[in-house]
């Protein structure tokens, strides 16, 4: 190490250096100190682990200060060497409450150990058969009790000694099964063919998840003792002694007892929740697992009938008399009759036993529409089934859900988990379910969660890869309507798969049906089209819409239909989306004939140029009177009997896709506008409305009935083009306007109604003439004096 500047020295101005002003001209550095040695300077000098160097410039001497390196490097000291220590009780709480996120996994730890213990017995009983004795039974037997809030997990596998109880035990994340797999391998005994289970050394420590006391006794063929191992959650020691009652001991194995605390005993104590955990998770245990059950059966007592009042006693043969009830009582009942089928070879599983092993593990009544059984070896090794279901997903939430929990993970026929987001399969064949069985895999202590690796992608990729297989298989079928009916429940996924997975494309697009203008009733392939493509069509040609039956009336189709070009009709919200990222098929483009500049590549440019040439006035006339509502007017190639059609910019948003954003619940109005694009209004030169409106435009371009009816051109263009009106109520006016124009005068209308006018005024010229006047009456009373 360079040597430190000394603080005196660093601290000592230049100013305290002597002076010796002998001479009024010079002075001279009188530099014989305490700092300088006595022999001069010379060259130089050394002082505390500094070189100072002499050195002259330009007729002055200064000095250079220099860090010297030791010549030599101090020796390093050796240190004292110190062990990591850790408190165990707290140590032991992170282990148990943080490496597990559900509680339930306790049993599926314990039972993994008890295989393991059975597995290691049927291991080392193939060189010493002594180790079985005389009870060659190897069992799995788990006994819960309500009323003292205990489980009791026994096995019959190979037990532990004292100083195994110690070792495996009494130090935490020391695997048993991992020094017997090692010890194995140094042997080389271990067979292709080990279900050992155990990696960590912590799976025992989650019982106390549960319980608040663990005990464990065990008995080693190798031992005349059984022994018994106590600890207490929260504690740092534990407590070993012999067994010495005679009803507890143990011919061999292992018996764990958990003492449940309070606020889990009355869920983890009920017989029915441990057989669903063991069904859940240890369902496929190459070991029979009981648990006691309560069960009921049907038995037939003897009763004695009373003598009624006044009837004499009958003989005691006669009074027994026999009624059926149904009887209570515990059994050990067997909880995992399923077998795994993937471990065996697929040749030797019948159909039949595939689908109900999909029904029995998925929960479903339908059979499924076709499945695949595999094993994958090589870099990653591992088993699976896939299953196609007969019925897509009820819930809408399901759909593209990655976290359907359709697929099952095993690890050496152990569940682990079925909630995934993705590892395993993207979130198009989320609808597929399956198991995947692998000994070995890229797991977190707790087994629970699937660790980012390089092997977890290439599984994946392989998952994927047999999936299309299988679906490739249902649509070479004879039988057509087992891929439509898949096309029907799953066709949307497969869509989204175009979207998402772009490295998939080339296995999807083979997968893709659609209606089109050739095969309307019937679904058609992308080859099916591309077979049927004229020598002359460069291009695969579709339009978007909202329904077939907007889709055939399209005013896109009519050139194209009338020259038999086949056109894709894409009726599903996510199709035109789909198509985009495709682009191509077998070098073909897609194109939208719904937006400008259509070839159809068998054009006639000369008649094209004399009639362009023709109708430049008509099309700046109404460019005029429609001002910015569209970017241009142009002569149309796509048109043979609709007067005009309203066609989308090449990179603006298609009429369908407008309509689809407008109608997002979060849809950005600001982007909406952005994205719209211009709009073309193209006209059919043939039409005689496009006819009279070219007559009025050279005549009376100043009319303004020929004004309004290129408004309501538009309207109607935007109409049948499938975009939306700004204002519906301005175009129903406007409709109105033209239909009273149209009917006026029509069916007799205005004389009825003269001659209705006519009526009423006859009507009140006779009766104004038949008023009758009245007179006073004369009245003569009999004194009248005018009579005399």
């Amino acid at each position: 190490m360079a040597p430190v500047l000394s603080r005196s020295l660093a601290t000592a101005p230049l100013t305290s250096l002597p002076f010796n002003n002998t001479n009024n001209n010079r002075k001279i550095l009188n530099l014989r100190s305490a700092f300088v040695p006595p022999n001069g300077l010379r060259k130089g000098f050394s002082c505390s682990g500094l070189r100072w160097k002499l050195e002259k410039r330009g007729g002055r001497v200064g000095f250079r200060c220099e860090a010297g390196v030791a010549e030599k490097e101090a020796p390093e000291t050796p240190g004292e060497k110190f062990e990591y220590q850790a408190e165990v009780s707290r140590l032991l709480d992170l282990i148990v409450h943080s490496l597990y996120s559900h509680k339930e996994v306790f049993l599926r730890e314990l039972v993994s150990n008890a295989s393991d213990a059975l597995d290691k017995l049927r291991f080392l009983s193939v060189t010493e058969p002594s180790l079985l004795g005389d009870d060659g039974a190897l069992e799995i037997r788990i006994k819960p009790d309500p009323d003292n809030g205990t489980i009791t997990i026994t096995d019959t596998g190979i037990g532990m000694t004292k100083e195994e109880l110690i070792d495996c035990l009494g130090t935490i994340a020391q695997s048993g099964t991992s020094k017997f797999l090692k010890a194995l391998k140094e042997n080389q005994d271990l067979g292709a063919d080990n279900g050992l289970i155990g990696q960590f050394g912590v799976g025992f420590y989650s019982a106390f998840l549960v319980a608040e006391k663990v005990t464990v006794s065990t008995k080693s063929p190798r031992s005349e003792k059984q022994y018994v191992w106590e600890a207490v959650a929260d504690s740092s020691s534990y407590v070993i002694r012999e067994e010495t009652d005679p009803e507890k001991l143990l011919p061999r194995g292992t018996q764990i007892t958990l003492y449940l605390r309070p606020d889990d005993k009355y869920e983890f104590s009920e017989p029915t929740k441990i057989q669903s955990l063991v069904k859940n998770y240890s369902q496929f245990i190459s070991f029979p697992i009981y648990t006691w059950q309560e069960k009921s059966r049907t038995v037939e007592v003897e009763e004695e009938e009373e003598p009624k009042e006044g009837e004499e006693a009958k003989p005691e043969e006669q009074k027994k008399k026999k009624k059926t009830i149904t009887e209570k009582y515990w059994d050990w009942e067997l909880t995992n009759e399923t077998k795994p089928i993937w471990m065996r070879n697929a040749k030797e599983v019948e159909k039949e036993e595939y689908n109900d092993f999909y029904k029995k593990t998925f929960n479903e009544f339908l059979d499924p529409l076709s499945h695949i059984h595999f094993t994958t070896e090589g870099e990653v090794e591992f088993r699976s089934i896939l299953y196609i279901p007969g019925m897509g997903p009820l819930n809408n939430e399901d759909v593209m859900n990655p976290k359907t929990k359709n697929i099952r993970l095993y690890v050496k026929r152990v569940f682990i988990s079925d909630d995934f987001d993705g590892e395993l399969f993207p979130r198009y064949l989320s609808f597929v379910k399956g198991v995947v069985d692998s000994d070995d895999l890229p797991l977190n202590v707790s087994r629970e969660i699937l660790q980012e690796s390089r092997i977890v992608r290439i599984m994946r990729k392989r998952l994927v890869r047999k999936t299309f297989d299988m679906i490739q298989e249902i649509s070479e079928r004879e039988n057509k309507e087992d891929y439509k009916k898949f096309w029907e429940n799953f066709g949307r996924f497969l869509k989204m798969g175009c979207i998402e997975d772009t490295g998939n494309h080339k296995r999807i697009t083979l997968l893709l049906r659609f209606y089109t203008s050739k095969s309307e009733e019937e679904l058609s392939s992308l080859d099916d089209y591309v077979e049927n493509m004229g020598e002359n069509q460069k291009a695969i040609f579709y339009l978007a819409t909202d329904s077939l039956k907007s889709a055939r009336t399209a005013p896109f189709l009519e050139k194209l239909v009338q020259k038999g070009i086949e056109v894709l009709y894409l009726v599903e919200p996510i199709d035109e989306v789909a198509i985009q990222n495709l682009q191509t098929y077998k070098e073909k483009k897609f194109v939208d004939i719904s937006k400008e500049d259509l070839e159809l590549g068998d054009d006639d440019e000369v008649k094209e140029r004399e009639t362009k040439q023709e109708y430049n006035l008509l099309c700046d006339w109404i460019k005029q009177q429609l001002g910015d509502k569209v970017a241009k007017v142009q002569v149309s190639k796509r048109l043979s009997s609709s007067p005009c059609v309203l066609v989308s910019g090449k990179f603006g948003w298609s009429a369908n896709m407008e309509r689809l954003m407008k109608a997002q619940a979060l849809g950005d109005t600001s982007s909406l506008e952005f994205m719209r694009g211009r709009r073309i209004l193209e006209i059919n030169p043939d039409h005689p409305i496009i006819k009279d409106l070219n007559a009025a435009c050279k005549s009376e371009p100043d009319s303004s009935e020929a004004r309004r009816a290129v408004d309501l051109l538009y309207d109607t263009a935007l109409i049948s083009s499938g975009f939306s009106p700004d204002s519906p109520a301005e175009l129903g006016a406007k409709i109105y306007e033209m239909m009273s124009m149209a009917l006026g005068g029509r069916w007799g209308r205005a004389e009825v109604e003269g001659e209705t006018e006519e009526a009423e005024v006859a009507e009140k010229d006779a009766a104004e003439s038949e008023k009758q006047v009245i007179e006073p009456s004369e009245v003569r009373a009999e004194t009248d004096p005018w009579n005399e």
